[in-house]
C-alpha cells in the first residue's frame, strides 16, 4: 500500500510525467485489494504507480485531496479519472452529513418548498415537530457545539437512548450507547474530554437517538449496505446498486441497560461482528438485498415493501442533494459511497451514515462475487463505450451499461421526484 503522505515532491513529478496518454490502458491503486486489481487487470488493463501515465486511479481520500491541493499546481488530463470527488467528506463525515441535511431543510422552508412541509404530533405529554417528507435522519446533535440544545432534548426525553461516535471515525470504533447523562459524564472523565470546555476538533462527536425499534428478522437487528455511484454533483447524477445487502448482528437484539455495552447485539459492523463467538464465517452474517424484498413482500405484503424501498431511493436522493452545493466537482471524478441505512419495525428507513470507502475486501465467497460484479457495472459506467477513460464525455451510459445500476437521479434529464 502507497503511504498516505507521499504529498507534493511526488506529484510534482507525477506532474511532468502524465501529458501523454499511456499506450495500454493502465490504472493505480493505493489498496492491495485483489478484487479493484483483479477487475482491471481482467480488462487487459497494466497496473502502474501513481507516478507513472495512468488512466484510472482508484485512490485513498488522503491522496485524492493531495491531487486536488491547488498549492500542488497539479492538473488532470482528460484520459485521467479518479475515485473520489474533492471535499467529499462533506457527506462522509458524520457531523457534516447532519450539518448539511439541515440547512438543506431550512431552505427549502425559506423557499416555501412544499418538500419542507411539517407535521405536529405528541410523544407522550411533549408537542414534536418533524418534516413530512425530509425526516429521514435520526435527531442529531454535534458535540460540543450542540452541548446545550441536547441537554434541552434529553430533559424532555429522559428516557431516551443515545447512540455516540465520533465523527471522522469507522468501523464502529469508539462508539458506544448512554441512557442517562450520568453515563456521559462517566465516559467524558474515563475519556479525558470534557464535552462542554475542553473538545477539540478532531475530538467531536455526534450523538444521535437510537434507533430502538428496528426491524428484526429472526429477532436479530440488522442494516443495509447500499452501494451509490455518483459521477456529477452538478448535474447531479446518481445510481444505485441492485445488489446490495443487509448486515446482521450475531446475538439477537436487546434493549434492556443489561445489555447496553453489547456490541454484538447493537453494531452491524462487519469489523465488530467478526470477533465474535457466535459469527458465522460462511455467510458472514448476510442476507442479499433481493432476499430482503422477498421476505418483506412475504410478511408485508408487496405494496408496503415497493413503497419502503422508494422511500430508500428518496433519502439517498436527497442526501446527495444536501451536500451538492458544496462538493468540489470535477469532470475527472467518481464515487462510490457506501450507504447505511437501517429500517424500524414501521418500515421506516433512516440514513445511519455514508462511507467513501467502503471495503472490497471480501468476506464469503459470495461477497466477493458481488464486490466484483459492482466494480465491473462501475467501471462500464463511467467510462464512455470505447472503453478509453475521457473526462469530456457526457456521462450518458447505454441501458446495458447500466447492467446491475439503475439510475437514481439526471438532472440533465429531469427524471427526478420531486
Amino acid at each position: 500500500m502507497i503511504p498516505s503522505s507521499f504529498g507534493f515532491s511526488m506529484y510534482g513529478q507525477l506532474k511532468t510525467i502524465t501529458n501523454k496518454p499511456p499506450k495500454q490502458l493502465t490504472f493505480c491503486t493505493d489498496f492491495d485489494k485483489t478484487i479493484v486489481i483483479n477487475t482491471f487487470m481482467d480488462r487487459g488493463w497494466k497496473q502502474v504507480e501513481p507516478t507513472d501515465a495512468w488512466n484510472v486511479y482508484w485512490s485513498n481520500t488522503t491522496n485524492c485531496r493531495s491531487i486536488f491541493n491547488a498549492e500542488n499546481g497539479i492538473r488532470l488530463n482528460d484520459y485521467q479519472l479518479i475515485n473520489h470527488f474533492p471535499k467529499q467528506h462533506e457527506l462522509v463525515r458524520k457531523d457534516l452529513l447532519v450539518r448539511n441535511i439541515k440547512k438543506y431543510r431550512k431552505e427549502l422552508e425559506k423557499e416555501g418548498s412544499p418538500l419542507a412541509e411539517k407535521h405536529e404530533f405528541f410523544q407522550g405529554d411533549h408537542k414534536v415537530t418533524r418534516f413530512l417528507h425530509l425526516d429521514f435522519i435520526p435527531v442529531t446533535y454535534v458535540l460540543p457545539s450542540d452541548y446545550n440544545l441536547f441537554i434541552e432534548e434529553y430533559r424532555r426525553y429522559p428516557h431516551t437512548t443515545w447512540i455516540l461516535k465520533p465523527t471522522s471515525k469507522s468501523q464502529g470504533e469508539g462508539i458506544f450507547l448512554v441512557n442517562n447523562l450520568s453515563r456521559l459524564k462517566k465516559w467524558s472523565r474515563e475519556s479525558r474530554k470534557y464535552l462542554h470546555h475542553r473538545f477539540t476538533k478532531k475530538d467531536s462527536y455526534v450523538i444521535s437517538r437510537y434507533i430502538d425499534n428496528p426491524l428484526l428478522i429472526g429477532g436479530k437487528k440488522f442494516d443495509l449496505r447500499i452501494y451509490v455511484l455518483v459521477t456529477s454533483f452538478r448535474p447531479l447524477k446518481a445510481y444505485m446498486f441492485r445488489h446490495g445487502f443487509c448486515r446482521f448482528c450475531s446475538m439477537k437484539y436487546d434493549s434492556s441497560v443489561a445489555e447496553l455495552d453489547n456490541m454484538y447485539v447493537h453494531l452491524t459492523n462487519v469489523s465488530v461482528q467478526k470477533h465474535g463467538e457466535d459469527y458465522n464465517r460462511l455467510h458472514g452474517g448476510k442476507l442479499g438485498i433481493q432476499n430482503l424484498k422477498l421476505y418483506l413482500e412475504g410478511t408485508r405484503g408487496r405494496e408496503v415493501t415497493e413503497r419502503l424501498f422508494c422511500d430508500i431511493q428518496w433519502l439517498i436522493v436527497h442526501s446527495l442533494k444536501a451536500v451538492a452545493p458544496v462538493i468540489a466537482n470535477d469532470r475527472h471524478c467518481f464515487e462510490c459511497y457506501g450507504y447505511d441505512i437501517i429500517i424500524d419495525a414501521d418500515l421506516k428507513p433512516w440514513l445511519i451514515e455514508v462511507n467513501a470507502s467502503p471495503s472490497m475486501t471480501a468476506t464469503t465467497k459470495n461477497d466477493g462475487i458481488l464486490k466484483r460484479k459492482l466494480l465491473e457495472n462501475m467501471l462500464s459506467v463511467i467510462l464512455p463505450p470505447s472503453g478509453i477513460p475521457d473526462a469530456r464525455w457526457k456521462k450518458a451510459p447505454s441501458d446495458k451499461a447500466l447492467g446491475d445500476f439503475e439510475l437514481l437521479i439526471d438532472e440533465n434529464l429531469c427524471t427526478e421526484e420531486s
